[in-house]
């Protein structure tokens, strides 16, 4: 990779494939990769769903900001946010100091169709609540993104398509 201080910020709807999307780009393009839920699990010794039921989305949502902060300092990477990253723009100003901002869009049937609710706490009250999420969030990811990619194929087409912009715009 020619490039390698700048990172490929990967965001979206919960379920709409940025881990796994994620992980696949960073061994196509031999970078690393870190999903910020996982990273603030990790710091916290505690599961998303475990913090969010006992300190609330205010008290997460803090944890997501310096994680956030923390890991746009890394060089090379592919990062996965999670799908709320979005609702504060302090986030998406320090995501896009260190890179380019994918914005993963997979459509509400398709998340619907094969998203685990269990381990994500917005999605708890029902699947119905992500036509919900997706309305409230649509226009913050299509806002902060500077490119929209569906995931509307195959994961290696997904993943094809972001390998190519991010070789038109860094090579």
């Amino acid at each position: 990779m020619e490039n390698n201080d700048k990172n490929i910020i990967l965001i979206g709807m919960p379920g709409s494939g940025k881990t796994t999307i994620g992980e696949l780009i960073s061994q196509k393009r031999n970078m690393k990769f870190c999903d910020i839920d996982h990273y603030i699990e990790e710091k916290e010794g505690q599961s998303i769903p475990e913090i969010f039921k006992d300190y609330g989305e205010v008290y997460f949502r803090k944890l997501e900001t310096s994680a956030v902060e923390a890991v746009s300092k890394y060089k090379g990477y592919v990062l996965s946010s999670g799908g709320g990253v979005i609702k504060f723009p302090r986030n998406m100003e320090v995501l896009r100091q260190s890179g380019i901002i994918i914005f993963i869009n997979r459509s509400v049937e398709d998340i619907i169709s094969d998203v685990e609710t269990e381990g994500r706490p917005l999605l708890k009250d029902g699947k119905e609540k992500i036509y919900n999420l997706y309305d409230e969030r649509i226009s913050l990811y299509r806002r902060y993104c500077d490119y929209e990619v569906a995931n509307d194929g195959s994961l290696e087409a997904t993943v094809k398509k972001i390998i190519e912009i991010v070789k038109n715009t860094f090579y």
